[in-house]
C-alpha cells in the first residue's frame, strides 16, 4: 500500500480541482486523479469551447446585421479551421494555468482511471497497471455524460453529442437538435449563425424547462425571429440513418399528428447522467435518487462517512458554479468543518443573444409555495443602452416577498450573465428591493434596468408608467 494521503479526489473538473486547491490551502496532503484532462468536461469539452464559439459567431452575426456598415457583408465568412485552432489554444492555456496552480499548491496529480476499492481505498489504472492508494477522506467529483435514448444513440458521425458538435471539421447544412435545454439552445445558436438550418425538437411544453415561463416565452420568440426552428411537445419515436443523413419520426403531443425531420446530423442534448464508472465494489452502500444521481446530505457527505460527492454526480442543477462551490465546501468539511450548502442563490445563464440569466425562485415557483409576492418588470425598450445596442426585446424581472426581500430574478438582456451577480448577492445577503433600487447604477447601462425593476415592484419606476 502506498503512503496514506489526507484526501483523495476522483475527478479533475471544476468540482474536483477546486476541492484539491481548497484542501491544500488547509494544509492537507491531496491526491487528485483525472482520467482525461484537468479541467474536466467544462473546460475542455463544454463551457469554455462553447462560449468561445458563441463569441466568434456573435461577431459574425453583428457584422452581417449592422445596417450602418457599407460593403459586401454577404461575403463575410467564419474561417472555421482557424476558429477551431484558436479555441484549442485557449483551452490549453486554461488547462496549463490550472495545472500550474495545482503544482504550486503541492497537490499530487495522477492521470488514470480510478476505482473505489473500499471506504478508504482507491485503485488507479495507469497504462494497464493498477496502483493502490489510501486516504482519510475521499471526494467524488466524476461529473456526468450525455443521456442516450433507446432509439437514438450517438455514433460519432450522423448522431453526435455536444462534444463532437464542438469539434466538427465542416459546418453541416442541416442540423437537428434533440432537447431545448441550455446545451441545445446554445449549440443551435452557434450553427444557425454559421448558416446551418437548425431544427430543435423538445418534448416539454417550453424551451429551457423549469425556467421562468414569461421570460422563456419571450426568448423563444426572439430565437424564432433569428432563424431557429423550434418545436415543443415533440415525442420522437423512431430514427433512421442512411446515406449520411438522419431522419427522426414521432408524434406532436399538442396536435397528435405525426412528424418527420431529416438532417445531416442529429445532436443529442436530452439531458445528462452521472459518471459512475468508479464504482467497482458492489457492497459499498451508496444511495441514489430516481435519476441515478448520488445522494448526499447538506454537508455533501454520502451515506458512507468520510466520502463526499460534488458536482453533476449528485444532480440538482448541473451547473459549473454549483460544482466549484460544492467542491470548496466538501474540501472544508473533509478537513473537519461542518459547513452546509445553500442553493438559494445559485445563478445560471444561457449565452444566447440576448443572454438569459436567472437566480432564485421563478414567479411560478413562488406561487406554488403560496408565497405573497411582488413582481417588478422593466422592459429594455425603455433602456437607453439597449436602444444603443439595438437589443430592446429583453426584460428584467425581480421577485420579492411581502417584506420586500428578494426571492429571485430573471434577466433577458445583452450580457445578462455579467449583470445577474448583483441580484445573486442581494439574494444571498437577504437584501430588499430598496437595497437594489437605492444603489447607484452607471448610466447608460443595461444594469440600470435592475434598479428600475426593483422600483417597479413598488410601483415607483421612473422610466416606465406605474400602472
Amino acid at each position: 500500500m502506498q503512503k496514506k494521503r489526507d484526501l483523495i479526489i476522483i475527478g479533475g473538473g471544476l468540482g474536483g480541482y477546486v476541492s484539491a486547491i481548497r484542501a491544500a490551502q488547509l494544509k492537507k496532503r491531496v491526491l487528485l486523479i483525472e482520467e482525461d484532462k484537468i479541467g474536466g468536461t467544462c473546460m475542455n469539452y463544454g463551457c469554455i469551447p462553447t462560449k468561445y464559439l458563441l463569441h466568434q459567431t456573435k461577431i459574425l452575426k453583428e457584422l452581417k446585421d449592422n445596417k450602418n456598415l457599407d460593403g459586401p457583408r454577404a461575403e463575410i465568412r467564419c474561417d472555421w479551421k482557424v476558429v477551431q485552432e484558436q479555441k484549442t489554444k485557449i483551452i490549453e492555456r486554461l488547462v496549463r494555468g490550472v495545472e500550474f496552480i495545482l503544482h504550486r499548491n503541492g497537490i499530487e496529480t495522477l492521470q488514470g482511471e480510478a476505482f473505489l476499492k473500499g471506504e478508504r481505498q482507491v485503485s488507479v489504472k495507469i497504462q494497464g497497471v493498477f496502483k493502490n492508494f489510501e486516504a482519510e477522506r475521499i471526494i467524488l467529483a466524476t461529473g456526468s455524460q450525455p443521456v442516450e435514448l433507446p432509439f437514438l444513440k450517438p455514433n460519432n458521425h450522423e448522431i453526435i453529442t455536444s462534444r463532437e458538435a464542438l469539434e466538427l471539421e465542416s459546418i453541416p447544412k442541416k442540423l437537428i437538435i434533440v432537447g431545448a435545454g441550455a446545451i441545445g439552445i446554445e449549440m443551435g445558436t452557434i450553427y444557425q449563425r454559421l448558416g446551418t438550418e437548425v431544427t430543435i425538437l423538445e418534448i416539454m411544453p417550453t424551451i429551457l424547462p423549469g425556467s421562468d415561463q414569461e421570460i422563456v416565452a419571450r426568448l423563444e420568440r426572439i430565437l424564432l425571429k433569428q432563424g431557429l426552428k423550434i418545436y415543443t411537445q415533440m415525442k420522437i419515436e423512431d430514427t433512421r440513418v442512411r446515406e449520411g443523413k438522419v431522419a427522426l419520426k414521432g408524434t406532436c403531443l399538442k396536435t397528435q399528428s405525426s412528424f418527420e425531420f431529416e438532417g445531416e446530423k442529429v445532436l443529442l442534448s436530452a439531458g445528462r447522467k452521472p459518471n459512475l464508472n468508479f464504482l467497482k465494489v458492489e457492497n459499498l452502500p451508496f444511495t441514489f435518487d430516481k435519476g441515478g444521481f448520488m445522494k448526499v446530505n447538506s454537508r455533501l457527505e454520502t451515506c458512507i462517512p468520510g466520502i463526499f460527492a460534488v458536482g453533476d454526480l449528485i444532480g440538482g442543477k448541473l451547473l459549473a458554479p454549483k460544482a466549484s462551490n460544492e467542491g470548496a465546501v466538501a474540501a472544508e468539511n473533509a478537513a473537519g468543518a461542518m459547513k452546509e450548502m445553500d442553493y438559494r442563490a445559485l445563478p445560471l445563464a444561457v449565452f444566447t443573444e440576448p443572454e438569459f440569466a436567472s437566480v432564485g425562485l421563478t414567479e411560478q415557483e413562488a406561487k406554488e409555495r403560496e408565497l405573497k409576492i411582488q413582481v417588478g418588470h422593466f422592459p429594455l425598450q425603455a433602456c437607453g443602452r439597449a436602444l444603443i445596442m439595438d437589443s430592446v426585446e429583453g426584460m428584467v424581472k425581480v421577485i420579492a416577498n411581502d417584506r420586500d426581500e428578494i426571492l429571485g430574478a430573471q434577466i433577458l438582456a445583452p450580457n445578462a450573465s455579467e449583470i445577474i451577480p448583483e441580484l445573486t448577492l442581494a439574494l444571498n445577503k437577504k437584501m430588499k428591493l430598496q437595497d437594489i433600487s437605492s444603489s447607484v447604477h452607471i448610466h447608460p447601462t443595461i444594469s440600470e434596468s435592475v434598479g428600475e425593476a426593483a422600483l417597479k415592484a413598488k410601483n415607483m419606476a421612473i422610466h416606465i408608467l406605474n400602472i
